[in-house]
């Protein structure tokens, strides 16, 4: 097993809700930055004054993944203070299935010791072999999660069940790198529908540009700004408004897509996308076809629009595209546009 792959994790900490309702972070190693701190304790559910409970979520900030179970403690445990408790576990990888699993141990490790110390060994463990075991909490193995699952956990056929032809939209602006905003009430609805979205855009097979629970605040908001395109999931319903932060706004309980003004003309639709919409759908209803399947013929279809830009590029100055250039090709003004703005997102652009 690769060294690196252990080496992924950052951090494993730990925070209480005691039984006068307080919430404490009380514990990590080998330690957390005061603002990811403030964001952790931000998304743990116990925080929130007991509005919904949550046994996962997952999310970015700064380029740290974070993974947060939260449990209910059930009498009688070595914990009689201690309500709830939630285990918080940094990493570098986008990997919610592997981070669960372990967590899942930490927390019934907790449970029974009562102490963070056998937490703390286990991490450890996983650390520098890459393995957890302990007979009745359970084994954990990293190399059973592999990162081309978590990249396919997701359901591409949901999102094309929901969207029908206007997932294009979502499809383009993935490609154009373009701001993506997506609403829902339900923190769980955000996790789900974001992580897929980097699969319309498999050549890339880039999560880092999913954000799938933000708030409204400015230490998350100056982060995501950071970023060229993504795609941020919201529960607060005040995001509608900020038509700063996004090019393309999901509403996902009322399954509407719209495009913001300014983005209007970089995501002008022809016949093209119309060509590319068909074909998701197509894939998409077709019930012989797997997810994994629907996202390869996606694929398929991307890489032969890319070859073709590619070879467009070659034919150019520093295998750079100009405007100009793509002009003399007499493309519709549709797919003119779209190349150019792809090429631009593809960094293949002469500025």
């Amino acid at each position: 097993m690769a060294a690196t792959e252990t080496q992924l994790m950052l951090s494993v900490g730990l925070i209480e809700k005691d039984v006068n309702g307080d919430t404490l972070w009380v514990w990590c190693y080998p330690s957390v930055g005061s603002d990811l701190r403030q964001v952790l304790l931000s998304k743990c559910c116990l925080t929130q004054d007991g509005r919904d409970f949550h046994t996962f979520v997952f999310g970015q900030f700064c380029r740290t993944w974070y993974y947060i179970t939260t449990v209910e403690v059930q009498e009688p445990t070595a914990l009689n203070k201690v309500t709830h408790f939630s285990v918080v576990v940094t990493a570098k990888d986008f990997n919610p299935e592997k981070y669960a699993a372990l967590s899942r141990i930490l927390c019934r490790m907790y449970i029974k010791h009562g102490s963070p110390v056998k937490m703390m060994e286990a991490y450890i463990t996983v650390l520098t072999k890459g393995i957890c075991q302990s007979d009745e909490n359970g084994s954990f193995l990293i190399k059973d999660y592999d990162v081309r699952k978590a990249y396919l956990a997701g359901s591409v056929k949901d999102v094309v069940s929901q969207f029908g032809m206007e997932t294009i939209i979502l499809y383009t602006a993935l490609m154009l790198k373009k701001r993506i905003i997506v609403h829902h009430p339900r923190v769980e609805a955000l996790l789900e529908f974001t992580r897929v979205m980097p699969a319309l855009a498999w050549h890339r097979k880039d999560w880092s540009i999913v954000h799938p629970y933000m708030h409204l605040n400015d230490i998350e908001l100056e982060d995501l700004k950071k970023c060229p395109g993504y795609v941020a999931g919201f529960v607060d319903p005040e995001v509608s408004n900020r038509s700063d932060l996004f090019d393309v706004y999901v509403n996902l309980p009322d399954s509407v897509i719209t495009v913001s003004q300014s983005a209007k003309e970089a995501m002008a639709m022809g016949k093209l996308h119309k060509d590319i919409g068909h074909l998701i759908v197509q894939s998409a209803e077709d019930a012989e076809r797997s997810d994994s399947q629907v996202i390869k013929d996606i694929s398929v279809k991307t890489k032969e629009i890319l070859t073709n830009l590619f070879a467009l590029a070659d034919k150019c100055e520093d295998s750079k595209i100009t405007l100009e250039g793509l002009k003399q090709h007499h493309f519709p003004p549709a797919t003119e546009n779209f190349l150019f703005h792809l090429a631009a997102a593809e960094q293949l652009l002469r500025i």
